[in-house]
């Protein structure tokens, strides 16, 4: 059964506004809270405010642009009207940035339960549950628990007060993760917000499998996505406009303007892991049948085609061809032989980017029928080695 959630909006930063509207990634707080409980299937998504200000608004209408609907509601009796009898919801702390291993674990249980950190200095600014524990803004409770806790509240914080009769009805603690970047975050400044920025970058890295990717994009893909995390470019376009590059490469090859589609190909290969890292900070990761993602490949192939092509018809002969299409075969053979395994050695196997970057010192000598008998020879040679680890693991 989905779980609702309720987000508190209303608790003021240092500097007076509220703590929801503090800026993350491009965004704000509200926005970061609420993709994260729709990224576990949470719905619907109450938020609990005293009054909507403009810039609140309008992370609402951004949210819904992107199909999350989020439900001002301005007291805890209409909150609990939100939610159907015997419906269970995750409460999520006002200004509180969650853990998303936290909040996979919270959606797990069966029972009501609490997350907690140990009541230590550096989460003193975390609610006190007991002499040993703080609570880490997670809980999942009942629809019942919130209506009658709405009913009896006067003028106490119904965050505060939902999770203490919570707590006394018997609700089970769990410890939230701590340390090595993992854990809560509690949101108090714009400074602050920073440092959390920064952690959620880091967090965002993802196994670079070729040697382009790992010793030579590293400083340009983590400058372009720390640049482009604060704006509203969607993750998306960077990958639709490698395939444009590529395939715009393609036909510069077919006309022999050999250095335009270097720069092309070049411009293209960061460009999928920016939008990966973008779409991991968004919380909406890019989906393996994403069809301009998939078609990259092919794509790279058809412009390696493309100046085989050429150089068959400009001085080089037919082999030229059939290095062309000994690579693109051998290259996708490879690519169906390994699949998801893991491959010792996959850094230095052929992929788009190491054949592009390849292309760099052999565009500067000309010496493009060296090149494609090179990745023909490259390609056949990842395939055999591929295919010999695939029959070792079968073997064993």
């Amino acid at each position: 059964m989905a779980l609702g959630a309720l987000i508190g909006a209303y608790q003021e930063d240092d500097a007076g506004g509220l703590r929801a509207l503090l800026p993350l990634a491009g965004r704000t707080l509200i926005e970061y809270q609420a993709r994260c409980l729709a990224a576990t299937g949470a719905a619907p998504v109450v938020m609990l405010v005293e009054r909507v200000p403009v810039a609140l608004n309008d992370a609402i209408e951004r949210l819904r642009s992107e199909g999350i609907v989020v439900v001002p509601v301005s007291d805890g009796a209409e909150a609990a009207t939100r939610f159907g009898p015997g419906a269970e919801l995750i409460l999520l702390a006002d200004g509180i940035a969650p853990d998303m291993g936290d909040l996979t674990m919270l959606v797990e249980e069966a029972d009501t339960v609490v997350m907690t950190l140990p009541d230590r200095e550096e989460f003193a600014d975390y609610e006190r549950i007991d002499a040993s524990h703080r609570w880490a803004g997670l809980a999942r409770v009942d629809s019942a628990m919130l209506g009658a806790t709405a009913a009896m509240l006067g003028d106490w914080d119904l965050q505060s007060t939902l999770l203490r009769r919570s707590i006394q009805a018997g609700a089970r603690q769990l410890p939230s993760a701590d340390g090595d970047g993992r854990g809560p975050f509690m949101a108090s400044s714009a400074d602050a917000m920073t440092g959390y920025e920064r952690r959620l970058l880091v967090a965002s890295r993802t196994a670079r499998e070729d040697a382009v990717s790992r010793f030579l994009l590293p400083l340009v893909e983590e400058m372009a996505t720390e640049r482009l995390m604060e704006t509203g470019l969607r993750p998306a376009w960077l990958v639709q406009t490698a395939l444009v590059l590529t395939l715009a490469a393609a036909f510069c090859l077919t006309r022999g303007w050999s250095w335009a589609a270097i720069a092309m190909l070049l411009l293209s290969t960061p460009l999928d892991l920016v939008a990966q890292r973008l779409a991991l900070l968004r919380l909406k990761p890019l989906g393996p049948t994403m069809a301009s993602r998939r078609l990259l490949w092919p794509a790279s192939g058809l412009a390696l085609l493309a100046l085989g092509w050429f150089e068959a018809r400009h001085g080089s002969g037919w082999g030229a061809m059939v290095a062309a299409l000994a690579t693109v075969a051998f290259g996708e053979a490879a690519r169906i032989e390994r699949g998801t395994r893991d491959v010792p050695g996959k850094t230095w196997l052929l992929s788009r980017r190491n054949a592009i970057w390849l292309a760099l010192p052999m565009a500067i000598g000309g010496w493009w029928s060296l090149y494609l008998g090179f990745l023909a020879a490259y390609a056949a040679a990842s395939f055999f080695l591929v295919q010999h680890v695939r029959h070792r693991v079968e073997r064993d």
